[in-house]
């Protein structure tokens, strides 16, 4: 595949080393240096566009692959406020989303066990639930995407709990705990409290070549295809 990086920063470059070792080629890199050259014609050089840019330059992203015909693989967040008009676009362009607020396989692993052990929570009201979330300092959203995803899937399952929060503590909130630490590539900790004991379950990345090889693998996948993919559709 030809594949169009748009954000080639640490995990840009990371994703091209990946993408190389499999047997592709990147013909585009896009940066904050040269962000002119995301052209419909450059755009349509390639077969895929991997992007992990900004909250702030995703949603533009989206649109000009979209309307250049091309699928594309989103690992920004910070933008699911505008998740119904993406998909709204996406059904009127006939286009290609993967989205994923987490690409590792481990991290969608993590998902499918906190869901399980909340559904087990919900029925012990003793134990107080709360996350704690540890990025680099260079990371622009908080809580991060994926602290939101485990926090939606603990309030799905957990009755008491209506919404999360980083600043509010009371009763039916589920408190995020943001830290924005060194180099740190993600720590996510869910855990339950209560008078006898602590419960919890943890995942921590060593490294973003996690991320950046179940981007690639999103990419193969979404080579071809119509519509709106998420590691669901592989896991």
């Amino acid at each position: 595949m030809n594949i169009a990086l748009i954000g080639y920063g640490k995990m840009g470059k990371e994703i091209e080393a990946i993408a190389i070792k499999r047997g592709h080629s990147v013909v585009l890199k896009i940066d904050k240096d040269n962000s002119e050259t995301i052209t419909m014609a450059n755009l349509k050089k390639a077969d895929v566009a991997i992007e992990f840019s900004t909250p702030h330059t995703v949603l533009e992203n989206i649109e000009r692959c979209f309307d250049a015909n091309l699928p594309i693989v989103v690992g920004t967040t910070g933008w699911y406020d505008y998740f119904d008009k993406i998909k709204k676009d996406c059904d009127q362009k006939q286009g290609s989303l993967f989205h994923a607020t987490n690409f590792s396989l481990g991290v969608n692993l993590f998902f499918k066990v906190n869901t399980y052990l909340a559904a087990l929570m919900d029925k012990y009201d003793d134990y107080e639930v709360s996350m704690e979330e540890i990025h680099h300092i260079h990371k622009l959203d908080k809580p991060s995407g994926t602290a939101i995803t485990l926090a939606n899937q603990a309030i799905d399952k957990i009755k008491r709990k209506k919404k999360w929060s980083i600043d509010s503590k009371d009763s039916e909130t589920l408190f995020i705990n943001d830290l924005r630490e060194g180099e740190v590539p993600g720590t996510h900790i869910m855990k339950y409290h209560s008078a006898i004991d602590d419960i919890e379950i943890m995942h921590k990345a060593h490294n973003r070549k996690g991320f950046a090889l179940g981007a690639v693998i999103a990419a193969e996948f979404l080579n071809g295809k119509k519509g709106i993919y998420t590691m669901n559709d592989i896991i």
